[in-house]
This record gives C-alpha cells, structure tokens and sequence, in this order.
C-alpha cells in the first residue's frame, strides 16, 4: 500500500520511492493513493477492475492512473495488455516522505497527501471492523486495535518509531510475488502504525484518568 515513511536516517528502502515536489503533488489525492495501494497489493490490474472495487467509474480510474503514469509511480504492462485492455502496474512498492524541507516548501500538497494516506488508513480499519464478526475465530482473535498514552521527547518518539519498525520488519512483507512462497495458513495482514503528538494537550493526572487509561479493542 501506499504510505508516508520518514526515515530518521535518510536512507531508503529497497523498491522504494521518496517523494520530490512533483510525485508530492501527484499524491496528493484519496483515490490516487488508493490506487497506487492497489497495484502494489494485488498486482497489475486494469482501470475497470481498479474502478470496480474502489467504487468509481473506469474512466475517472482511468484519469488518474494517467496521471500517476506521467508522475512515475505507475507504468503500463505491456506483457498484459491488448488493443482493447490497458494493465497498470506500479513501479514501487513503498512511498517515502523523508525530506522535511519539502514538505515546508511544499506545505499544502505534503497536507493533502497526509490526509489522503489517513483516509485510507480509516478505511482499512473500516473495511476490516464490517467483515470482523465473519471471520473464523482464529483470525477474529488476531485483530487488535489500541490506543496507548505515552510522555515522550522527541527523542524517544524517534526511538520508538525505530523500534517499532524494527519489530515489523522481522516479519514477512506482502507483496504479489511473496505469496507463493509464504507457508500454508498464511494470510493477508495490515499493521498500521499512528505516531501522534498532541503538544496542546493538558497534562494533568485528572485529565488522563491515570496511568493506565489506555483503550484497547482485542
């Protein structure tokens, strides 16, 4: 799926594409992030498919897949298509937002493209919340959702944002050529990660309810 990393030490990851002005600007948009989340989960697909089942017309797909083409974060497959079929596929798989000076220079597009990836962050959520009561019982109790108040520097924010994604990256990655190489019983997961400062909150013990006043939906 599309995201927006920042790498506190700069560096970029493998198939990965750190955003400049222009790809900011491209982003910029729900449906274009969705899409490009869609090519990178499930593979080359068409603007009817695509359309289908973001819920849209084939030709706003279409548009938009034009224009993440001319921005380069999708490309035709050349191998699929026909005369009368056009396939898309993306040239990344990971989104990289890890130039701070942009997103000053570029403030209401790196806006925009933030709330774009937090749309569809809550619609994933959503999507999963509706399908919940049908799932077997052994995935139904792998699904967490939690909310936990921390006191940090931003020091230590860093450190844990690291550490986490430490924590994540010894697992399996989900991409269109890894499933078949993935053990039985394994299936689709995603883990989405919300570092949030809240610097206008009042810091009182009243307030937080106590040190343990976390929500968490096992």
């Amino acid at each position: 799926m599309t995201d927006a990393r920042e790498r506190a030490d700069g560096s970029t990851e493998e198939n990965s594409v750190v955003l400049d002005a222009k790809g900011l600007r491209a982003l910029a948009h729900p449906l274009r992030v969705q899409l490009v989340g869609l090519l990178r989960k499930y593979g080359p697909s068409t603007a009817t498919r695509l359309a289908e089942r973001l819920g849209v017309n084939s030709g706003t797909a279409s548009y938009h897949l034009r224009q993440l083409g001319t921005a380069g974060f999708v490309e035709e497959d050349a191998e699929r298509g026909n005369a009368r079929e056009r396939w898309w596929r993306s040239v990344h798989q990971t989104t990289e937002l890890n130039d701070r000076e942009l997103a000053h220079r570029e403030p209401e597009a790196a806006l925009a493209f933030l709330q774009s990836v937090a749309a569809t962050y809550t619609l994933r959520t959503q999507q999963t919340l509706n399908e919940l009561q049908t799932l077997p019982d052994a995935w139904r109790g792998t699904f967490d959702m939690s909310d936990w108040p921390l006191r940090l520097t931003p020091e230590e924010a860093v450190s844990l944002r690291q550490e986490l994604r430490a924590v994540i990256a010894r697992y399996r990655r989900d991409t269109p050529d890894a499933a078949a190489g993935a053990p039985k019983g394994a299936e689709r997961f995603g883990v989405i990660t919300l570092i949030l400062p809240e610097l206008d909150s009042p810091a009182t013990p009243e307030e937080h309810g106590g040190p343990d006043a976390g929500t968490e939906a096992p």
